[in-house]
């Protein structure tokens, strides 16, 4: 294995293992010492990766958040019919918190006692995320396909309406929602988000 490639590999390990430990623990209580033994490495290994707890908890965050998967689906569906894109993007979307609903969890918890570099870190990649998005939203303007709008409110729109749905269904497990058929659900919001609610 070449310098490069074990580098990119330990990395990779440390990412991992702070994922899990910061699903299972959150990011105040998982300590980097126990993230090095989970990715099997020396504490030093750890901060000669990541000089701090803070900046590999943004890698984190980054790596696993939706912002990459957002990126690496747009170009897939370039050509797609808006209805057809917009419910390809919703689809990822849940995907992704679903597979992070521990993470997502533990930060909506502690959030509030983060230090204020972490909510920075959280809330960058939030506006980016919403960039992303909104900047799709513009090519659809350009084009003539969709009406003059915010792009951005219509981004927050968007990933709101599919983040609050995934709140109530797979975190709060409230009594009284049943289980819909999750294509059924995109389909439906998917229709109202494009055509809003009037004949």
């Amino acid at each position: 294995m070449s310098n490069l490639k074990g580098t990119q590999y330990t990395r990779e390990k440390i990412l991992a293992a702070s994922l899990r430990l910061f699903s299972d623990k959150g990011y105040l209580g998982a300590t980097t010492k126990e993230i090095a033994k989970e990715a099997e490495i020396a504490e030093v290994t750890l901060f000669r990766h990541f000089h701090s707890k803070e900046i590999l908890f943004a890698d984190v965050i980054n790596t696993y958040s939706f912002l990459p998967a957002l990126k690496s689906l747009l170009p897939e569906i370039s050509n797609m019919p808006y209805e057809q894109a917009l419910a390809a993007i919703a689809r990822k979307f849940l995907k992704t918190l679903t597979m992070r609903k521990d993470i997502i969890r533990i930060m909506l918890s502690e959030m509030h006692r983060y230090p204020e570099q972490i909510r920075q870190i959280y809330n960058a990649l939030i506006e980016e995320l919403l960039r992303t998005l909104a900047s799709y939203f513009e090519k659809f303007q350009k084009k003539g396909i969709a009406r003059d709008f915010n792009p951005e409110f219509a981004a927050r729109a968007f990933l709101g309406i599919f983040f609050s749905y995934f709140i109530t269904m797979e975190l709060k497990n409230l009594k009284g929602f049943k289980n819909e058929d999750t294509e059924t659900v995109i389909k439906e919001f998917v229709s109202l988000f494009i055509n809003g609610i009037l004949p």
